[in-house]
């Protein structure tokens, strides 16, 4: 079996295709938001709709961005608290006497 660091090298690792979304309102949200753009495509004019649609993805993309820098701030926080955890070892190992 080859190390994550490998996988990771290797380029097999794409974290964002392995989010998926437990949150209970996750999958109503998304058809909310599904039946709403299909309320809008009756509505609008199809060059209204595109517009709309390319406003969406705008939207998409920026929340994209978002989660990027979410997924890293909170990778090094994590990294931060296992460097003070291991740094701090000694103290955790003298407060059990």
């Amino acid at each position: 079996m080859r190390s994550i660091l490998e996988e990771l090298y290797e380029g097999n690792i794409c974290v964002d295709e392995l989010i998926v979304s437990k949150h209970p309102e996750y999958r109503p949200l998304n058809k909310r938001i599904s039946e709403t753009l299909a309320m809008w495509r009756n509505k609008l004019s199809q060059e209204d709709y595109n517009q709309l649609e390319k406003l969406m993805d705008l939207r998409s993309e920026a929340g994209s961005i978002e989660a990027s820098e979410a997924f890293m701030n909170g990778f090094k926080l994590g990294a931060v608290i296992i460097m003070e955890v291991l740094n701090g070892k000694e103290e955790l190992v003298k407060g059990a006497d």
